[in-house]
């Protein structure tokens, strides 16, 4: 039954007890309103569909995110970039000491409609999709009775792919700056990182991704089959892939041991080299740009992603006359659609193919 008392401030304490469920309390201003919210609790008691919402009341975003990040994502494969949307989501206090209860579709809507002013599409995309997760795993495996909110509002439009391809003046000056850093510590000793060079020449050979190839030892290199065995990849199956001669010279040119990684640095060590030679780089071609009296192209090297390397392999893979069924082999995409989005032919390749083809034609 319900009972209802009036507090020193003048507010109202309802509270509902029935056997089989916990206690439940409220304060309210007004009597009345005490009133019909016992009613309400005590008529879903009675039907059978009432929930216990004080874990979800109690239960902070900051509180949530924080085991999110110990239980989910931790094992997760690709770790480093959920972690920073986590971070990002820490940070904003407007949400973090807000109870999962207390957030609403219209708080998330208009983070949306500030937040695509800032960042890209795909990075708000990206960053509302953990918090509909979060969600979820917390209704259906944490057991706190949430409704994910972010069911009601309109996720932003995909963004168009990257069509971003890598020049050969580009890869140049990137290998140069990667091989010729010219940083040296107090003692004398070079602080570049030797593995950078490599692992750019390495990528643009198997169109592997970067954790694919940081993850890459020894004993998954076969160079009499010149293929490299991927035990662990983005979509959780093995994959095999075949070396080209530029790969396997790439591995003939590292220092070999019997076990342990084929590069032996981090992520955050690649990260920030790679940082490190695209501005180096940069500054080595306005330079060279000044000492030719030629233009400068402000996109010489600009935007320029890691996993780009990645989309320009896949290219030349295709401009190399490969179908699309060997080169998702090869880059490990389950659907052709997917495959797509990563493909972006040079133009002038394909119409020297058509002119060969046609030649062919005439031939017969």
């Amino acid at each position: 039954m319900a009972s209802f008392e009036q507090r020193e401030s003048g507010w109202w304490q309802a509270k509902v007890r029935r056997k089989g469920h916990a206690t439940q309390s409220r304060t309210f201003e007004k009597k009345v309103d005490a009133e019909a919210w016992a009613r309400d609790i005590e008529n879903k008691m009675d039907r059978g569909i009432f929930e216990d919402r004080r874990e979800a009341e109690t239960t902070t975003l900051r509180t949530a995110l924080e085991r999110y990040e110990r239980e989910i994502t931790s094992k997760k494969k690709a770790q480093r970039q959920e972690k920073n949307f986590i971070k990002h989501w820490l940070e904003r206090s407007d949400f973090a000491e807000k109870s999962l209860a207390g957030l609403k579709s219209s708080d998330f809507a208009a983070f949306r409609d500030t937040r695509l002013k800032i960042v890209s599409t795909q990075t708000v995309r990206h960053e509302l999709k953990l918090i509909a997760h979060l969600f979820n795993v917390a209704a259906k495996e944490w057991g706190i009775p949430v409704t994910n909110p972010l069911l009601s509002i309109k996720m932003p439009a995909q963004g168009k792919s990257r069509e971003r391809r890598v020049s050969a003046d580009e890869v140049r000056y990137l290998l140069n700056a990667a091989e010729n850093s010219g940083a040296i510590d107090k003692d004398g000793k070079s602080r570049a990182n030797p593995w950078i060079a490599p692992i750019i020449r390495f990528a643009l050979a198997t169109a592997m991704r970067q954790g694919e190839i940081l993850m890459l030892t020894w004993k998954h290199i076969d160079k009499v089959k010149r293929t490299a065995v991927l035990e662990d990849t983005k979509n959780g199956e093995r994959r095999i892939v075949p070396l080209s001669p530029s790969a396997l010279a790439v591995l003939e040119a590292l220092p070999r041991t019997l076990r342990g990684p084929v590069f032996a640095t981090t992520q955050e060590a690649l990260a920030q080299s790679w940082k490190r030679a695209v501005k180096r780089a940069q500054r080595l071609y306005v330079v060279d740009c000044g000492e030719a009296g030629t233009e400068v192209d402000p996109d010489f090297l600009a935007d320029l992603h890691f996993h780009d390397l990645r989309h320009e392999a896949i290219s030349r893979l295709f401009e190399l006359g490969l179908d699309a069924m060997t080169v998702s082999e090869i880059s490990g995409h389950k659907t052709l659609q997917m495959l797509k989005r990563y493909t972006h032919l040079s133009k002038a390749d394909v119409a020297l193919r058509l002119e060969q083809l046609e030649q062919q034609r005439q031939a017969l």
